[in-house]
This record gives C-alpha cells, sequence and structure tokens, in this order.
C-alpha cells in the first residue's frame, strides 16, 4: 500500500529527490565514492556547496549584502545563536509569542539581553498570529516564527516595522516567496521543505555582524562561518547535497511562485473538507491558517471518535495524523512536496468516516 506521509517532520521529500539521493548514496556522479564519504573539502563537495549557496540566492533573489551559511544544531541552536551575535546586554529585542518554538526562542534570548514580548496568542492556546502591535524602535530585532507546526498558524502579512527581522522559518521556508529585505536574519532547520534533518540554513545581513560588546566562540561566531564558506568544521554534507536536490526541484517547479499555487490550491482541498464536513472542526483561526500544517479536532461532542478516526487513516495509508498534545486532534502537514493526489486520499477518509458515522 502507497504511504501518504503527513509527518511534521522530518518529512516528506520529491520521490525523485530521494531517488538521486539514494543513487549517491551507492555512487556520487560517477566519482565510485558515496556522498557519505566524500571529503568535505574534495572539489566535488564544493561544487555542491557553491550550487547550493547559488540556489538560495536565486530562488529568493538575495543579494551580496546577505551571508549564506549551512550550520548543524538545528533552529533550536539558532534560539541562542542569533541573540548572542545580534543583541547586546545593554540593549532590547522584541519578540512574538505565538507558538512552543517562538516560547523557547524567548527563553534562550533572555541570556543575552532584555526581551520584550510585544504580542502573543499564549492566552488562546495560540490559535492565532496576533496583529496591530508595535514595536519598539529600540529593539535591535523583531523576532518572529513564521509558521507554527504544532497549532497550524501561518503569517501571511509581515508586521510593519523599521527594526530588523529575525525570523525562524523552519517549517516554511521555500513555500513561498518572500521579501528578504525585509528581513536581517532568516534561519530554517531543513527537515520540513528543504531537505533531511541534520543541517540548518542561516541567511543573513552581514553589516548586522559584529556590532556586539561579548567575545564570541568562533563556533557560534556567523562572521566566522560566512568567511569560511559553512567549512569552519566539517558540514553535514549529505544534508546539505540533499537540500540543493531540493531546491533543484523547486527551481524546476516553478520557483516559490510555483510553490506558492501548489500549496495554496492543495491546501485549500483540506481546509474546504474540514469546514463542510459536519465530523470535523479547524482549529486556528480561518485568516491564519497554515498552508504548511492543518490542525483540526473532532466537531463538539465527537471527541470519543477521534482514535476511530485516526484507526481510518492508518488503514487507508495516510501516516502520522494524530496532532500533537497541545492540541489534540488532528495534523496532516502538507509541505511542498506533498501531491494534490495524497490530500485527496485523506479528504476521502474523512468523507467516509462521517457517512459511517453521521
Amino acid at each position: 500500500m502507497k504511504k501518504h506521509n503527513f509527518s511534521a517532520g522530518p518529512a516528506i521529500l520529491p520521490a525523485g529527490v530521494l531517488e538521486e539521493a539514494a543513487q549517491a548514496v551507492r555512487d556520487f556522479n560517477g566519482t565510485g565514492l558515496s556522498i557519505l564519504e566524500i571529503s568535505h573539502r574534495s572539489a566535488a563537495f564544493t561544487a555542491v556547496m557553491e550550487e547550493a549557496e547559488a540556489l538560495v540566492r536565486e530562488l529568493l533573489s538575495l543579494s551580496d549584502d546577505y551571508g549564506v551559511i549551512w550550520l548543524s544544531g538545528g533552529a533550536s541552536t539558532q534560539f541562542f545563536m542569533a541573540p548572542m551575535n545580534l543583541l547586546n546586554d545593554d540593549k532590547m529585542a522584541a519578540y512574538a509569542d505565538t507558538g512552543s518554538w517562538s516560547a523557547k526562542a524567548i527563553k534562550e534570548a533572555k541570556n543575552f539581553g532584555a526581551v520584550e514580548v510585544v504580542a502573543s496568542s499564549k492566552a488562546q492556546n495560540y490559535s492565532f498570529i496576533p496583529k496591530g502591535y508595535e514595536t519598539p524602535s529600540s529593539a535591535q530585532y523583531l523576532h518572529l516564527t513564521s509558521n507554527n507546526t504544532i497549532f497550524g498558524t501561518q503569517y501571511h502579512n509581515w508586521p510593519e516595522t523599521n527594526v530588523p527581522i529575525v525570523a525562524d522559518m523552519s517549517s516554511d521556508m521555500f513555500s513561498r516567496p518572500i521579501d528578504v529585505e525585509r528581513f536581517g536574519l532568516i534561519y530554517a532547520g531543513a527537515q520540513k521543505n528543504l531537505g533531511p534533518a541534520g543541517v540548518t540554513l542561516v541567511i543573513v545581513r552581514k553589516d548586522l555582524l559584529g556590532r556586539v560588546s561579548r567575545k564570541l566562540p568562533s563556533m557560534l561566531d556567523y562572521r566566522i562561518h560566512i568567511e569560511n564558506g559553512s567549512t569552519y568544521n566539517t558540514p553535514p554534507v549529505f544534508p546539505i547535497y540533499v537540500s540543493m536536490l531540493t531546491m533543484r526541484w523547486v527551481k524546476a517547479n516553478g520557483g516559490l511562485k510555483g510553490m506558492a499555487r501548489h500549496n495554496e490550491s492543495k491546501a485549500k482541498i483540506l481546509y474546504d473538507e474540514i469546514d463542510a464536513n459536519p465530523m470535523f472542526a479547524g482549529v486556528a483561526a480561518k485568516e491564519d491558517r497554515s498552508l504548511m500544517n492543518a490542525t483540526f479536532v473532532m466537531a463538539p461532542g465527537k471527541e470519543d471518535l477521534t482514535q476511530a478516526f485516526l484507526a481510518a487513516t492508518k488503514e487507508a495509508g495516510c501516516v502520522d495524523v494524530k496532532g500533537h498534545r497541545s492540541v489534540g486532534g488532528f495534523r496532516a502537514s502538507i509541505y511542498n512536496a506533498m501531491t494534490p493526489e495524497s490530500i485527496g486520499v485523506l479528504v476521502a477518509v474523512m468523507q467516509e468516516f462521517a457517512q459511517k458515522q453521521g
């Protein structure tokens, strides 16, 4: 039976990318060596690094004002690495609290300077994106989490502010066009839309660096990684290679505009069913619904059918539809590589379930 991967991450990747990556594990570009065993300083891998950076720059129309680096440690390392590089002890950074990951970022930033939470949806279990708030002009930056995988919310409009925006885009990177000039720093764990777990993409405006007074360990200094082309230490070779392949796929499928059309179309299929089906109810505010993670629950009074529906999804080959414990119910993660056909299978299960239980 075909499996339909709705996992929140590590997540679905394009079939062609997986096939090419599998071949490279056996023999990378006819070298007779596996991609897993080539030197990170070899000409073959240098070409991978150069193409990966070129694709990032092309897809985002990124100027030379920004550095592109590939790091280990996941987005969680960036929760402290960003303020360590950008926030002085005697200065303040503004944070919007829109979910579990932003809350963790806030906790880490407090180790390096003052933090002002300028907006929060915590009291409503993070079911919406706060809007209309002011960012103090004294803030060194405004930190946002662009998409909240657990709660199923996403920024569809960026706040108006005169301070640099720092954004955790782990779960919607390369899913839609963005105006990079609005941002001072973007970071994204690869394991949603970009590649396998093990590498984090960081894009940083170079003029923001070198302003803090604290001494930085070399491994935690963005400038060192930019100067060394992400090879100050041995980089995660295979995740970077797969990320490069995935960006090739994005480019071949219409770039970020193509991804946006694809993601909007297939999300509509699922949300239309959630809204029309009397067995289910959406969780996130409609205007803030994520195009990456659709969260929903059984309709009021039908909560006791949750396990039965999960069993029906499993029987149909739909993998990891169970919702996060913070929300309950169900979560369908529908990243770039998710096909409308797979969403159609889930929708069919929902319709059949309503017919049987209604």
